[in-house]
């Protein structure tokens, strides 16, 4: 098992570095991979070569990275936590109430138009707090099923918000395409540079969560009678993965399956369900897809970019009904 492990984390870890690398030489540009190092090292002469690396591409690889490990590590914590293998930012209304906050922006206020990452990431983590106050109030506060149907609710409430916006705006909605379909841009550091508290303060929790997670895994009795506290646990970790999704949207849009399928792949191929494994395996596997997705959207039709978004529902949906073969 333990072999196991350590080949999926390597298997992912070099995954990762060869779609890097990828991002960094390839587009409407091809750069050397010799070109890149030594830029990267401070060796390359100025010039546009070195702008292309140092300013554009190397902004977007590593946006992309976190994202994708954002997502992965979101989705993981919410499947563990919720006990449902369905669940992803979707559920706890993540993605409705960054959606509304990106459209507000967009469409209500485009002059302010820098604020896009402030408004997604402020009405996310909204709409996750009005979820959790939902889902921990009442007779059977904190109840998986409460905090499901909460956010199912809380997420067609942001939906609905968001259609009035489009509707109300019709004439400024194709400037807001491109962010409902999930892409990253290449406008150097400005975006990650609002958000990274956020997906630092999401990670951090997210390691501090393994243990616990793995104990509410055996039930909440026994987890109470080994000391844990359920209902704190899974408040915690929702509220981590509401960080995690809501900062990833603030920087790139909507992006549907990541958070869903990944956690089933590392789990089905780590053989196990522990997240001391699935945490970090998540974090490294959703890396390395979102990268190379970004990287084939950007050279697939060169010049033009294409959104993310589709490209991962395509990529997303075999691979999901493919695990749900293979688990089932």
């Amino acid at each position: 098992m333990t072999v196991r492990r350590s080949s999926v984390v390597l298997t992912a870890t070099v995954a990762l570095v060869a779609a890097a690398a990828a991002s960094m030489a390839l587009g409407a540009v091809h750069v050397p991979l010799a070109n890149i190092w030594e830029a990267l090292t401070g060796q390359a002469e100025e010039g546009p070569l070195r702008q292309i690396i140092v300013e554009l591409r190397l902004p977007r690889t590593i946006s992309a990275l976190v994202v994708g490990a954002a997502l992965g590590v979101a989705g993981a914590l919410l499947q563990g936590s919720l006990a449902n293998p369905l669940a992803s930012p979707d559920v706890i209304g993540v993605t409705g109430g960054a959606g509304f906050g990106a459209m507000l922006t967009l469409l209500a206020f485009p002059s302010a138009i820098a604020l896009l990452p402030v408004g997604a990431l402020v009405f996310g983590i909204t709409a996750a707090a009005i979820v959790f106050a939902i889902g921990w109030s009442g007779a059977h506060a904190g109840s998986i099923g409460r905090v499901i149907l909460a956010g199912i609710a809380i997420t067609a409430l942001f939906g609905a918000a968001t259609t009035s916006l489009m509707v109300a705006f019709s004439d400024r909605v194709q400037s807001a395409v491109f962010w409902l379909a999930g892409g990253l841009s290449s406008d150097g550091w400005s975006s990650l540079s609002v958000v990274w508290p956020y997906f630092l303060v999401g990670f951090l929790m997210a390691v501090f969560l393994a243990r616990p997670l793995d104990r509410l895994a055996l039930g909440d009795d026994v987890a109470a009678s080994l000391g844990g506290r359920p209902r704190l646990v899974r408040l915690a970790a929702a509220a981590a993965a509401a960080l995690l999704a809501s900062s990833a949207a603030a920087i790139a849009g909507l992006l549907g399956f990541l958070g869903l399928v990944i956690p089933h792949l590392v789990r089905l191929a780590g053989g196990t369900a522990s997240h001391r494994f699935v945490l970090p395996a998540s974090a490294l596997c959703g890396a390395a897809l979102l990268v190379a997705a970004d990287t084939l959207a950007r050279v697939v039709l060169a010049p033009i970019e294409l959104p993310v978004g589709p490209l991962m529902v395509v990529i997303g949906v075999p691979l999901f009904l493919w695990l749900l073969r293979e688990a089932v």
